[in-house]
């Protein structure tokens, strides 16, 4: 599931990767941007076994560094483009939930995504993309 803002650079990092993903039997993704909170019940219909959030996280880390998290590693705030923070909507699913964390450079008001964290982001999408295509799907 991709989150983010797309008029805060890195912040639509979540959203670039998700619409970079081909949807296959086994990898099914979602573009929610902000608004995560109206996806739940459409999420949970769906029943996958696992889901993943796909957003910027601040890490104190490189730009472009990523971390596959589980939600209770996630601090527990608000972030200004989302209106209810990563750790609380884990608690809407019943299936198990990672948060990928994307370390942004620079989430100020603008459409281009910076160098390092869209380097990371093209690898991340033909990892999986790859990985389907390998498996025959």
């Amino acid at each position: 599931m991709g989150i983010g803002n797309v008029l805060k650079r890195d912040d639509g990092i979540g959203v670039y990767i998700t619409n970079g993903i081909k949807n296959s039997e086994r990898v099914l993704s979602l573009t929610v941007e902000v608004s995560i909170e109206n996806y739940i019940g459409k999420i949970n219909s769906l029943r996958p076994d696992i889901l993943i959030l796909v957003d910027c996280v601040e890490m104190k880390s490189p730009p472009g560094s990523c971390k596959l998290l589980k939600p209770e590693q996630i601090s527990d705030i608000t972030f200004n483009t989302h209106n209810i923070s990563l750790k609380k909507i884990a608690d809407f699913f019943p299936m198990e939930v990672f948060v990928l964390g994307i370390q942004p450079e620079n989430i100020e008001f603008g459409e281009k995504i910076s160098y390092l964290v869209k380097q990371v982001a093209d690898q991340i999408i033909y990892m999986i993309n790859l990985q389907e295509v390998q498996n025959g799907y």
